[in-house]
């Protein structure tokens, strides 16, 4: 079928397009906790970037919808290359996945021995294929803690890295100088506003500052998992994580920055444009072979290490 004019349609009757699509087209639609509520309520599975990852190699349907940024359709790709794997918005990017470059890589394995190249998930698939292990905010810590190497460079984000080099003392981490847009921005005197009246749950792209006055520091899923605990909660990360928080305690009192975050990547993404590429099958991820086969071996890793 040609679909036109859906921005006509109810939600109601997209609902039922989407739903007789994935029938046709046997296909998965995986969603991260930031985009929007109407396509989290049409998702299979919803969950935080290791989870996605996860997931992926579980499914058993040849079409994965990945409604996220660019980065997070690639790695599903590399670890289901047989898959035929579509992103609602190609434009959908994640800044922070360019700030590191692969001569910055080659440098620090030039300067130490005994290095690891830890990569952070929120990355491109050509940085991931010179890495040595991938990981994700909700893992980072625990893996690093079981690598042999002393000397970590940690890539993209300096923020994420500077949280585990304070947590793991005995590692020498080397920070990288990239970082989320979206969190590096959050204003500092509007978290300190609520300092000792709520409970402050903070994600770990945050700026040092930010994250010395949150009461508990974890990834969008350990947040979420933290959040039911309180009866007054300041979140501090992209509010598309208030769909979950609000439908899995609607007894709890959130509390939202004045100034965001949002995410604008994400939030490009809509229910129209899932409908379109399972109609068209368009915004297909292609990853080239040498550097899928060379990205894996750091993804599988994480998934082994991670678990």
């Amino acid at each position: 079928m040609r679909l036109k004019n859906l921005e006509n349609l109810s939600l109601e009757e997209k609902i039922e397009i989407l739903k007789k699509l994935k029938e046709e087209r046997d296909a998965v639609i995986l969603a991260h906790f930031y985009v929007d509520e109407e396509i989290q309520a049409v998702a299979d599975y919803i969950g935080d970037s290791f989870f996605l990852a996860q997931k992926a190699t579980e499914l058993k349907e040849g079409t994965i919808v990945m409604a996220g940024v660019y980065f997070m359709g690639e790695s599903v790709k590399i670890l289901n290359p047989s898959k035929n794997v579509l992103m609602p918005d190609l434009e959908a990017d994640c800044p922070m996945a360019h700030m590191v470059s692969i001569e910055k890589i080659k440098e620090m394995r030039e300067a130490y021995d005994d290095l690891a190249v830890v990569t952070y998930i929120n990355s491109t698939a050509e940085i991931k294929a010179y890495s040595d292990i991938c990981v994700t905010s909700s893992n980072a810590a625990k893996i690093v803690n079981k690598l042999e190497e002393k000397n970590i460079f940690f890539v993209p984000d300096k923020n994420l890295g500077a949280y585990i080099k304070k947590s793991l003392p005995d590692k020498n981490v080397i920070l990288n100088d990239g970082y989320c847009p979206v969190h590096d921005e959050i204003d500092l005197e509007d978290v300190k506003a609520y300092k000792g009246r709520v409970k402050i749950l903070a994600h770990p792209e945050c700026r040092k500052e930010v994250l010395d006055l949150a009461d508990f520091i974890g990834s969008t899923k350990a947040i979420i998992n933290e959040a039911g605990k309180y009866d007054d909660v300041l979140v501090v990360t992209e509010e598309g994580i208030f769909t979950e928080l609000k439908k899995k305690y609607p007894e709890v009192n959130f509390r939202k920055l004045a100034k965001g975050p949002i995410c604008d990547d994400m939030k490009k993404l809509t229910l129209d444009k899932i409908i379109e590429v399972l109609e068209e099958n368009k915004n297909q991820v292609e990853v080239p072979r040498e550097i899928r086969e060379r990205a894996l071996k750091p993804l599988e890793k994480m998934l082994e290490l991670g678990a």
